[in-house]
């Protein structure tokens, strides 16, 4: 099986733009220091990658390699993961304030593609790979169905406020079908487009940059959800989590509410 099987593979799976990228550079890593796939070998390559890289990062090549190994038929020599210490906190989390005032900063000044953006980001808990797939056609029907690797399913759900508010901006631009987020081409922007245009954006509205990337209005549908249904076992199933120990983290407050409430009990 050559790189270049692998990738064809890769990109008949489900699996997202930017996890394709990053199997596919942890196998060619492993192939240009290694003659061979041999559990010795795989061994070896795990221990160069503790002694250089942090446990999250080990975690992520080691998972490509396993998936390679699935697909060349070597399922049983799969590495173990290294072991990553959780913080108790969250970080980098954009709060309901700050959501808040981009949301109406940008609905304001008209920029109602970035609007849209953020409020289906933090309204669906969809990932940005996710988000590019929305069609009108989901919109109109008020969810998306997406299947995974091993053919489970996964509704993305549009809240009616949303749906409401996104018909009446297609209406306004007369777009009656078709993927929603489009770039200056007429084609469906990148994720990379997105990432790299919220921060010019949060540096425009004076909002810490380090809190605006597609993932953060993720976490921020999460806590927003907990905080209003505290149905864990249920959140799991709308993030697409595999473990509901996964969606736990989100039962943490994040660095900033923590020091807020030592802040204000903290008086000996």
């Amino acid at each position: 099986m050559t790189i270049k099987d692998f990738e064809k593979y890769l990109q008949s799976t489900n699996l997202s733009e930017n996890t394709n990228a990053s199997y596919l550079f942890a196998v060619k890593q492993f192939k240009n220091q290694y003659d061979a796939v041999s559990k010795k070998n795989l061994r070896t390559y795990k221990v160069w990658l503790i002694e250089n890289f942090k446990p999250k990062t080990v975690n992520l090549r080691l998972r490509a390699i396993n998936f390679y190994l699935e697909f060349i038929g070597k399922s049983s020599w799969k590495i173990p993961f290294v072991r990553v210490q959780q913080k108790a906190f969250l970080e980098n989390v954009i709060s309901e304030a700050d959501y808040a005032y981009f949301k109406s900063s940008l609905k304001q000044d008209n920029e109602l593609f970035w609007y849209f953006v953020i409020r289906f980001l933090a309204a669906t808990g969809a990932r940005v790979s996710e988000l590019i797939q929305i069609k009108v056609e989901h919109v109109k029907i008020g969810h998306l169905d997406l299947y995974s690797k091993g053919g489970k399913l996964r509704r993305i759900y549009i809240p009616k406020k949303l749906q409401e508010e996104a018909l009446a901006w297609f209406e306004s631009k007369k777009q009656n079908s078709g993927f929603i987020f489009l770039n200056k081409y007429g084609e469906r922007i990148t994720t990379r487009g997105i990432s790299g245009q919220l921060k010019k954006l949060a540096v425009k509205y004076g909002i810490n940059p380090a809190v605006i990337y597609p993932h953060s209005f993720r976490h921020r549908f999460a806590k927003s959800f907990l905080e209003r249904c505290n149905d864990i076992a249920f959140l799991a199933d709308l993030m697409g989590h595999e473990s509901i120990e996964t969606t736990r983290i989100y039962l943490r407050k994040t660095s900033t509410e923590q020091r807020t409430i030592v802040d204000s009990i903290v008086d000996w």
